[in-house]
């Protein structure tokens, strides 16, 4: 599978797109299978679909020291999170805050468990993936108001959790990269009770204003298609102009130091992109990294899509190394006073 083909005679004409070889057989299958398409089901179908299809695409938790469920109060009652650790127990420290992908109308606890212990075994941090309320029941502005309260929540070190919280990093993946994203910028204008030191949103949906060339280029044939979009769009119905759901359009100097990655055939890779050099403007520390030859959704597709796991690896990398480089300058800092 490539992009539109492409007149090499014509200077003005964009290359083609490269696809990897497992990329292309799961999209050949993909493509092929019978039945209906998930913009053709109820949420609750969708989201009974994508927990069934969990451990035919994604590689499982494996074994880790502490995998434990929690609650807390969210805005609008009770919320669920879940606590991924290596260790069993370990020093105050950094933890990860995480909000899953899924357009905010899908996915949850069970379908991101397998990566959320990937980054706990490779950051050797605590992870908290975070339930947030899902759209059309909850509508914008439920999630990012949840995942709000989330990380507040985190940052104050509570009990349940039985370990202390020094800092916070914030990630997430395509719609949840959008709420890291936004979480962020709310905990800059009014910090929690620790800093927020890293971002690191996976293939973030960062402004739905205006139309990214990527959009045209990927949106049929690549998981991700502009029927799905406009499917979790009308189940979401986030204002397209408001910082809180096109967080490139709000201010974002002073926001904490990113690690982004984008998949190549993404129909919102651009918005990655241009998040990513709107921060490098701002004069933002980040880090941005593509995963050539990659879909949108890969971090959970390490099982379908074995070369993804080399991606998740190197993101991960740029992370941990993230964290080490803002926890080093946090003590310079405590030590200048």
């Amino acid at each position: 599978m490539t992009d539109r083909p492409t007149d090499p005679t014509d200077p003005s004409a964009a290359p083609a797109a490269i696809v990897r070889p497992d990329v292309a057989a799961f999209l050949a299958y993909l493509n092929n299978v019978p039945g209906p398409r998930m913009h053709e089901l109820a949420p609750a179908a969708a989201r009974a679909m994508l927990l069934a299809m969990k451990d035919v695409s994604d590689l499982p938790p494996g074994e880790l020291a502490t995998i434990e469920d929690l609650s807390f109060e969210g805005p609008a009652g009770p919320l669920r999170a879940r606590l991924f650790d290596p260790r069993a127990t370990r020093a105050p420290g950094p933890a990860v805050v995480f909000f899953h992908g899924g357009g905010w109308v899908i996915g949850d606890l069970d379908t991101y468990a397998g990566f959320c212990a990937e980054m706990a075994r490779q950051l050797d941090l605590p992870v908290v993936s975070i339930d947030y309320r899902l759209a059309p029941e909850a509508r914008w502005p439920a999630a990012p108001d949840d995942a709000e309260a989330a990380a507040r929540w985190v940052a104050t070190s509570p009990a349940a959790l039985r370990r202390g919280v020094t800092a916070l990093v914030l990630a997430g993946d395509s719609a949840g990269g959008n709420l890291a994203i936004v979480v962020a910028a709310a905990l800059r204008d009014a910090p929690a009770a620790v800093p927020v030191i890293v971002q690191a949103p996976i293939y973030p949906a960062t402004d739905a204003s205006r139309a990214y060339p990527s959009f045209a280029s990927f949106a049929d044939g690549y998981l991700l298609t502009r029927e799905g979009m406009r499917w979790f769009d009308d189940h979401y119905r986030g204002d397209p102009h408001h910082a809180r759901f096109s967080p490139l359009l709000g201010e974002v100097a002073g926001l904490p130091r990113a690690v982004i990655v984008t998949a190549g055939l993404d129909p919102i890779r651009d918005q990655g992109r241009a998040y990513a050099a709107a921060l490098a403007q701002a004069g933002v520390a980040v880090t941005y990294r593509e995963a050539v030859g990659n879909i949108h959704g890969f971090v959970t597709l390490r099982r379908a899509i074995p070369s993804s796991q080399g991606d998740v690896s190197g993101f991960l990398a740029a992370v941990r190394a993230a964290v080490n480089e803002a926890e080093g300058e946090r003590v310079l800092r405590q030590a200048a006073r």
